[in-house]
């Protein structure tokens, strides 16, 4: 049996929500990002002070868990959006691909 062209998949009302949904929380988890690395950078440049700021007597300052905190939250984003992706992407796909068949 054939496969369908791409112009007929792409009319499959299965793939348009597929791509609809996909794009849609992508974009979602690209601003939370955006907003998390901003406010890091913006508290860079108008609080200085503040994450020059030690921790009890350490040397450690409250800019370097933030910092981590910034690099954690991408692996996070990345990890919700696999999880999504797993979930809900993987099983449209294949029922894309079974109808493709």
């Amino acid at each position: 049996m054939a496969f369908q062209s791409y112009e007929e998949i792409q009319q499959n009302p299965k793939y348009q929500e597929l791509v609809r949904r996909r794009s849609s929380f992508g974009w979602t988890l690209s601003i939370i990002m955006l907003v998390i690395y901003i406010g890091y950078i913006l508290l860079i440049a108008y609080a200085p002070h503040f994450l020059g700021t030690r921790i009890g007597d350490s040397v450690i300052t409250i800019g370097i868990p933030i910092g981590v905190a910034v690099i954690l939250s991408a692996f996070i984003l990345v990890g919700v959006y696999v999880g999504r992706a797993n979930a809900l992407y993987d099983g449209l796909i294949h029922d894309i691909v079974e109808e493709a068949r």
